[in-house]
Formats: structure tokens, C-alpha cells, sequence
């Protein structure tokens, strides 16, 4: 594959021909930074751990040199802070069983830019090489501009290419900004009790971010069994972890939506069941 960087990387854990790592994946997740895969998609690291007729591929499109750091990585420069953070990636790849590991290497600048087109014409290229079932994304209500960005330019991607192949599903998921204030008939459920000690080796093994000032480890491991905890309050919990995803599947059946107003949809139905329980208490008065 010709990609726009030369520094872009493909790494296969199981050391397979790259055409046979990509033409047998199942699950793709296409993120902005190394660990987001880890932390939004593990239900499809999941669904694939130990299978041999599902297989999950990463995308990391962005290069990591922005990330804070400290302690012993506080002197470390952004390029040797790359070079740390894509090792630290292929390391979840191969914790993780995955069938690929690509990352892609733009600077967060290049995928905010809303008039390039190299990273879409990369996602296009791996898509029609993976033809993924399923498809893991940033949601669309992240707060941090990278990721929605990233989410953007991945859904340009798919919708360039449905007419070669539709994923059955594309999750927004999790990472700067949970899916709690989802009406729960907009959630999609995606259950993450599985092989626990996977989950966190997943996330532990970027030792940069964990040591380095950001305890992801810890904070994704309570948000999975917050969700599941606080999801129904009338009901026993069904599952230990869970994480929520907003379901991005009609964006790309339909390429004339805006994305815009899709995602405010989802706000303009959160307003009103605040509204409707306000008022139903009385709180209008």
C-alpha cells in the first residue's frame, strides 16, 4: 500500500503477508491518536481476541508528537516522543491479537485542515482493502478537535467507497466525551466485561501516557463500569463493563446527510427529555 507519509507504519503481529492481515479483518478501528483504539473500540478487540474467522485491524492517524509528557519522558522531543508512542502501539497490537496495526502518521494540523485531501484518500485505500463488518469511530460530540476531525475525514472515507463496501454497522465511540447523555434508545450497548485482564494491558501498555501524566489506565477501566452500572436504574447489572457508541451507520447510507445536524439530533433529544422531566416535576414553576 502507497500511503501519503513516508513515515507511515504497517505492522502485522502474526507476521502474515500485509494483503492477507488486511483482506481478513472483520473489526476496523480508524482513531486520531496511539491508545484511543485501546480506550473507544475494546469491544471489537474483544469480539476478535482468539478467533479465526474475526480478526480486528487498527488505523492511528495521527503521529502522537502533541502528547503531554513528564517524568522520565518530560525531556523527551516530539520526534522521540513519536518514535515511543508508535512502539507503544504495536505492543497493544500484538497484546491485543490484532490482525494489523497502521499507523499513519499525519500531524494533528494536516487532518484539521478541511480542505486536504491525503487523509481521506488513505482510509478510502485501507477500507477497500479491509472491507470491515464493523467500524469503530470517534464520536461525533468528542470535545477534543482531533478526534472529530479524524471522525470526519473517516466517514469522507467510508462514504467514498460504499458503493465497493458498506460496513453493517459504524460506531462513534468513547474517549474525550462519554455517551451517558445519550437517550437510551440512542445508545448503542456495547458490552466490555470480557477477558478483563486484556482490557488492561491494552491500555496499561502505553507506559508514556499512563507513568507520563495521564492515568487512562484507571479512568477508562471506571467509565466502563460506571456505564454499566448507572445505565438502568430499575434493573440488576447485566454486565460488569460497558461502553456506549453513537450509531454513525446512517451517515454513511446516506452520504446527503449533514453531520451536523445528525449530531445536534442527538442534543435536541437529550434538551427535551431534560425539558420533560423538569417539567413533569414541577419544575417549570
Amino acid at each position: 500500500m502507497q500511503f501519503h507519509n513516508s513515515n507511515a507504519d504497517l505492522f502485522v503481529p502474526d507476521g502474515a503477508a500485509p494483503e492477507t492481515a488486511l483482506a481478513r479483518t472483520t473489526h476496523l478501528s480508524i482513531s486520531a491518536h496511539q491508545d484511543d483504539i485501546e480506550i473507544m473500540a475494546y469491544h471489537g478487540i474483544a469480539e476478535c481476541f482468539g478467533q479465526r474467522d474475526k480478526w480486528f485491524t487498527g488505523v492511528v492517524v495521527t503521529n502522537g508528537a502533541g502528547s503531554p509528557r513528564s517524568g522520565i519522558y518530560g525531556g523527551y522531543s516530539d520526534e522521540e516522543m513519536q518514535k515511543v508512542r508508535l512502539i507503544e502501539q504495536r505492543k497493544a497490537a500484538y497484546v491485543g491479537d490484532y490482525a494489523c496495526q497502521i499507523q499513519l502518521g499525519f500531524s494533528s494540523a494536516a487532518v484539521k485542515d478541511p480542505n486536504g485531501t491525503a487523509v481521506v484518500e488513505d482510509l478510502a485505500q485501507i477500507l477497500r482493502a479491509t472491507r470491515p463488518e464493523y467500524v469503530y469511530l470517534h464520536n461525533l460530540a468528542d470535545k477534543h478537535d482531533t478526534h472529530v476531525a479524524v471522525a470526519t475525514r473517516s466517514i469522507a472515507a467510508l462514504r467514498a467507497v460504499r458503493a465497493e463496501t458498506m460496513p453493517k454497522k459504524v460506531y462513534g465511540c468513547e474517549v474525550w466525551r462519554d455517551l451517558d447523555w445519550l437517550p437510551d434508545d440512542g445508545k448503542q450497548i456495547l458490552p466490555v466485561s470480557a477477558r478483563s485482564n486484556i482490557a488492561a494491558a491494552l491500555v496499561g501498555v502505553f507506559d508514556s501516557q499512563v507513568t507520563g501524566g495521564k492515568r487512562y489506565d484507571l479512568a477508562t477501566a471506571g467509565r466502563r463500569l460506571a456505564n454499566a452500572t448507572y445505565f438502568a436504574s430499575h434493573g440488576t447489572d447485566e454486565e460488569s463493563a460497558v461502553t456506549f457508541a453513537m450509531d454513525l451507520t446512517p451517515l454513511v447510507e446516506d452520504p446527503g446527510l449533514s453531520l451536523t445536524d445528525y449530531v445536534l439530533g442527538f442534543v435536541d433529544r437529550f434538551r427535551a427529555d431534560v425539558e420533560r422531566r423538569m417539567r413533569a416535576a414541577g419544575g417549570s414553576k
